[in-house]
């Protein structure tokens, strides 16, 4: 199993931002987060590549590992990793990370999302370093996902990431509050949107949520 960047991924959405993302993802870098995805997928190109670059540039300067949603050639573009929608979990579709591979740095991650525990055999077969799976909580950022899988399911997800090589990032209405309960339920790590993106004060956001994260050792 891959070493990830940091025990927190922050996701970003323009659309729940109370900041520009620029100043989010500075004020998380600020507070020590070291992993971000650029998700914002539904920008057109030539805007989504040129907020990409500045992310990235943005990422470089304080050591932050840096995942592109979807676009494995912006991924590449700026050394970054990608992240592949649960579509790519489909029987037919699953060559998508030996292909994103090709074009990727060496190192770089392929993430996929999942939503069922089911969804980590597949993710392992098609060579996924990690998932997030979701919604582990309730949430308010991606309501239309179904109801919570609960912590008995990252539990068993998180079990057959291990078995198979696969780390399991928990997403979905995680909180400082409850980011711990999914590391003792085995997650590697917890991945975050709303959370932060809403945050009046995002950097301190990031730094409740790396404190709780960093209470339970290795």
């Amino acid at each position: 199993m891959k070493t990830l960047p940091s025990r927190l991924l922050v996701i970003t959405d323009r659309h729940q931002a109370r900041h520009p993302l620029e100043d989010i993802a500075e004020a998380v870098a600020q507070a020590g987060g070291r992993w971000l995805l650029f998700r914002d997928k539904d920008l057109e190109t030539a805007a989504r590549r040129a907020l990409a670059g500045r992310l990235a540039a943005l990422a470089h300067r304080h050591g932050m590992h840096l995942s592109v949603s979807r676009d494995v050639g912006v991924a590449a573009e700026h050394g970054a990793s990608v992240h592949l929608p649960s579509q790519h979990l489909e029987p037919g579709r699953m060559k998508a990370a030996a292909v994103a591979r090709l074009a990727l740095a060496p190192g770089a991650l392929v993430g996929v999302s999942a939503h069922a525990p089911g969804d980590i055999a597949r993710a392992a077969a098609m060579g996924a370093d990690y998932v997030t799976l979701s919604p582990v909580f309730a949430t308010a950022s991606k309501p239309g996902y179904g109801p919570a899988l609960g912590l008995p399911a990252l539990e068993q997800a998180a079990r057959a990431g291990t078995a198979a090589g696969v780390a399991v990032l928990a997403l979905g209405g995680i909180t400082a509050a409850n980011a711990r309960a999914c590391l003792d339920a085995g997650a590697a790590g917890v991945a975050v949107m709303g959370e932060i993106m809403r945050a009046e004060d995002p950097g301190g956001s990031a730094a409740g949520l790396l404190a709780a994260l960093a209470s339970r050792p290795d």
